[in-house]
């Protein structure tokens, strides 16, 4: 073989190698195929101390903070919600804006009230609520 027909063989050869993964996974199933992992979830109770300067704005009712992946909204004089951040749609982190009051998603537009019900998709369903227990100044969300 003439070193000029190796090159070309080399570079053909190496060109296939460099481009499979890409052609491959072109291959691979749709959007529409996708499923979500749900969030990670506690591996115990998350315990989270109100008078921590971390959750110092869950003192006023609209307050919210952000713990991992959940999201924990101050609702009243002693209620709590926590919601997780993981969109339903694709798994895109959402974060709560408190101009407009809503959940967006970045990644696809979906957009959730801060009870986690869907106001306009394309995610289908509620962002998953956690349970949230205060005992004094300690929440617990599992």
């Amino acid at each position: 073989m003439e070193r000029l027909e190796f090159i070309k063989k080399f570079a053909y050869g190496g060109s296939i190698l460099l481009t499979a993964p890409v052609i491959l996974s072109a291959c691979s199933s749709s959007d529409d195929d996708f499923v979500p992992e749900e969030p990670n979830e506690p591996d115990t109770d998350l315990t989270i101390d109100l008078t921590s300067s971390t959750y110092e704005d869950l003192g006023t009712i609209g307050g919210y903070v952000y713990a991992g992946n959940i999201m924990i909204f101050r609702t009243g004089d002693n209620t709590y919600l926590a919601l997780s951040k993981v969109c339903t749609h694709e798994g895109c982190t959402v974060a709560y804006s408190h101009a407009n009051g809503n959940i967006l998603c970045p990644c696809h537009s979906s957009r959730f009230t801060t009870s986690g019900t869907v106001l306009n998709g394309p995610a289908a369903t509620s962002l998953k609520k956690y349970n949230v227990q205060k005992d004094g100044d300690i929440l617990t969300i599992s």
